[in-house]
């Protein structure tokens, strides 16, 4: 920035989420709420982990909940290390909110095509074998969990076998997952997750072949609302993590991922309740936002960008595996126009905004 004390956005530099996920399929609708981008002064000083240090204790209370390690990546995401499989490897997956399968590379052949990884050594790639772990199974046609990735009502069945045949040995038919620009393409493992303090058989684990546009060459652990997802696995019915504040390394300065089996709200805790989600957006979180204020003035932002329609469109949509937040391009225009204006008397560095895209700083 222009000056050693910086104008802008006051946004938090931990950001804590709390999800309901037990009740994936629909949620009441409440009142939304508002979305304030106050604009102060932020000095230089250490920033308070005071969020942090309350989920710390959260985590640490003496009910059924469940706690793991998140890191910061530098690929703008934050990864948890799960162990799967009889002996268990270890891998890091990528903590995403807008997916909900879970997936790890599993083959010495694995390719990843346009990746930021891709002139690495194939070799090097972490991956999950699963000729190394005995208890390591390929989900059977037959299996009730062989379903489609994008709606779970559809069983796949045996395409290649005699349908009324109860002998068929064949596998589900393989996936394919579509994320933004990239895909995942693979078939499904029934495996055994070693969590602290809990062991999970027949977890439903993607095995992936080939990839395409992938961030990372850590697997995917998708947390949105299926059966597929990793809290549905889990059985959990809430999920919550800090976002620790970083520069796009691959620090070990971590937080914590916990996983909550209490029902009803824990004290301590401010909640923003989800909103219904369209019906074939199934999989997503979504929050309503009644306003947007910048400083102290609300801009006329039209209700229908706020609130999700029947057609998926509008509304606020949490996803951790994107490191920046995203607005249509009627929203994103007030936002910065007024941004524009109320910032005009301060310098800004054309040559940063040159080189980042990034407009106005």
């Amino acid at each position: 920035m222009a000056s050693s004390t910086s104008w802008g956005f006051s946004v938090f530099t931990t950001f804590s989420l709390l999800f309901l996920a037990s009740s994936f399929s629909s949620t009441k609708d409440h009142r939304p709420g508002t979305i304030v981008i106050p604009l102060t002064r932020t000095p230089k000083s250490k920033q308070s982990r005071e969020p942090w240090v309350s989920l710390q204790r959260l985590a640490s209370a003496s009910s059924p909940r469940l706690k793991t390690s998140l890191f910061p990546r530098s690929y703008g995401s934050h990864s948890i290390t799960l162990s799967f499989g009889t002996p268990p490897q270890k891998l890091s997956f990528m903590v995403d909110t807008g997916s909900h399968v879970m997936w790890a590379p599993c083959t010495t052949h694995y390719t990843c095509t346009n990746c930021s990884f891709s002139d690495d050594d194939p070799k090097k790639f972490p991956i999950f074998n699963p000729k190394l772990s005995s208890s390591s199974k390929t989900l059977g046609c037959r299996n009730p969990k062989c379903v489609d990735t994008d709606s779970t009502d559809i069983h796949l069945g045996c395409p290649d076998c005699n349908n009324h045949s109860r002998n068929c040995t064949h596998a589900c038919p393989p996936y394919a997952l579509q994320y933004g620009s990239g895909t995942s393409t693979g078939y499904f493992l029934s495996e055994t997750l070693h969590f602290p303090r809990k062991t999970v058989h027949n977890f439903l684990l993607g095995c992936t072949t080939a990839a395409a546009r992938q961030p990372d060459s850590d697997a995917m652990a998708g947390f949105g609302r299926s059966i597929f997802s990793f809290p549905i696995q889990m059985g959990v019915n809430k999920f919550a993590y800090c976002l620790n504040s970083h520069d796009y390394d691959d620090t070990r300065n971590s937080s914590k991922l916990i996983l909550d089996y209490n029902e009803g709200e824990s004290k301590g805790l401010s909640y923003a309740p989800f909103l219904k989600n369209p019906p074939d957006y199934p999989i997503y979180y979504y929050l309503g936002v009644k306003d947007i204020m910048i400083g102290n003035k609300i801009l006329p932002i039209p209700r229908k960008y706020l609130a999700p329609g029947s057609d998926g469109r509008g509304g606020v949509m949490i996803d951790s595996g994107y490191a920046y937040g995203y607005m249509t391009r009627p929203v994103y225009k007030i936002v910065i126009d007024e941004l524009k204006r109320q910032m005009s008397k301060y310098k800004r560095s054309h040559e940063f905004e040159t080189e980042t895209g990034y407009s106005p700083c």
